[in-house]
């Protein structure tokens, strides 16, 4: 077998995009922590676009607001077409993922108040909140098809709520101000997409030129735009057909390698270029660091589980197909995995105040290491219980 093959083989290889993930995030540590840390900033901070519409901003900005949009819409036409013909076209299954992302994100919110109530370090409570989508999927398909696609596209539905709901608590309480001009004008966009899909209008070229504007409108009235990413995605059409292949799923398929070899390794590259220093350390034991920690690892292990048995419990919701509670506590634990998201928030938090700003994103990506190993560990063990059941069967 030649390397041509090998390497065709690696990138068709769901566990692929993950290894590659984790490679960035190595790189782009080393990078912070060497002489061309401030190089490397610098290039992110450099203006990149042009004046007209006010379509110029740093190449950091391009990429979380701009890519990670792309990397939102395949997601979002994922989760359409499991609720249209998969796992979420039951009631019961689409109903855990909002349940599960409601319980994910208060009792983290709780748990970070209970240590900081009072403090200076207050208004960081939406910190363990977020769920980092990238990382979070990037992981769990490092194990292959040794895990259900329910639990997968379980975790990818509870990320997107998780991110709707930071998005909606950033727009609230951290956007200093909202205008909208364009946020109605955002409201016509979907609207009119929404009437296209009415329509039954087909060709994708109709729906991507209005989500450009979309996106456009929405960056600009203070939103993160990365939710234009999943609003387009529900207007595009789909169908039950399994012959006949839908917008949808032609889109998804274009979307796959450049979001999973392009857009997602850029994006760990240039967000998690996280510079030591030795205040840091001391950090993780302060109030701060512990509500994170707590918030992001315990926090979003005992919402999400929590809220999903009282869902079950009350006949709301089902557990998703052929999966187990040891695979919702592996879940739970990678939807710890806050990164890029709480550095957001948390850079929202305590604006001008660079030291403050250091310890909450070392204490996020020990946290996130924490949930991302512990989770991947979990669901590694429940996939062997499951293979060994089975051979016993």
């Amino acid at each position: 077998m030649n390397l041509t093959v090998y390497f065709k083989k690696f990138f068709e290889s769901s566990q692929a995009s993950g290894i590659i993930l984790i490679f960035c995030v190595l790189v782009s540590l080393l990078i912070a922590n060497s002489s061309f840390a401030e190089s490397f900033q610098h290039f992110l901070d450099r203006e990149a676009g042009t004046e007209i519409f006010h379509l110029k901003y740093p190449v950091s900005i391009w990429i979380n607001d701009g890519l990670m949009a792309i990397f939102f819409l395949l997601v979002g036409l994922e989760i359409k077409r499991e609720m249209v013909e998969g796992e979420l076209s039951s009631f019961k299954n689409a109903s855990l993922p909002i349940f599960a992302a409601i319980g994910g994100m208060l009792v983290p919110a709780i748990i970070y108040t209970f240590f900081n109530f009072g403090t200076s370090y207050g208004n960081g409570w939406g910190i363990p909140m977020a769920t980092d989508i990238a990382f979070s999927l990037a992981i769990i398909s490092m194990l292959g098809k040794r895990i259900p696609n329910s639990i997968k596209i379980f975790l990818a539905a509870l990320a997107i709520v998780d991110d709707l709901g930071a998005i909606l608590v950033i727009a609230i309480f951290y956007t200093e101000q909202i205008h909208w001009m364009y946020l109605f004008l955002s409201l016509g966009i979907t609207v009119l997409l929404f009437l296209l899909n009415f329509l039954k209008v087909t060709r994708i070229i109709f729906y991507l030129i209005p989500g450009l504007f979309l996106w456009y409108f929405l960056h600009h009235s203070g939103i993160h735009a990365t939710i234009a990413g999943v609003l387009l995605a529900f207007t595009i059409p789909t169908n039950v057909s399994t012959v006949e292949i839908s917008p949808l799923e032609k889109l998804e398929h274009q979307l796959h390698f450049p979001v999973s070899f392009l857009i997602m390794p850029v994006f760990a590259l240039t967000n998690t270029n996280i510079t030591f220093n030795n205040e840091m350390i001391g950090g993780l034991t302060s109030t701060l660091g512990l509500g994170i920690i707590i918030g992001l690892v315990a926090g979003k292990l005992i919402g999400i589980n929590l809220f999903s048995l009282l869902a079950i419990k009350l006949k709301l919701s089902s557990l998703p197909q052929k999966s187990t509670w040891m695979h919702m506590i592996g879940v739970g634990l990678l939807a710890g995995i806050g990164f890029t998201m709480s550095i957001f928030i948390a850079l929202l938090s305590f604006k001008d105040e660079i030291p403050i700003q250091d310890e909450a994103k070392f204490a996020i990506l020990i946290a996130s290491f924490i949930a991302a190993v512990s989770g991947f560990l979990i669901l590694k063990v429940s996939s062997k219980n499951d293979i060994i059941e089975d051979e016993e069967n």
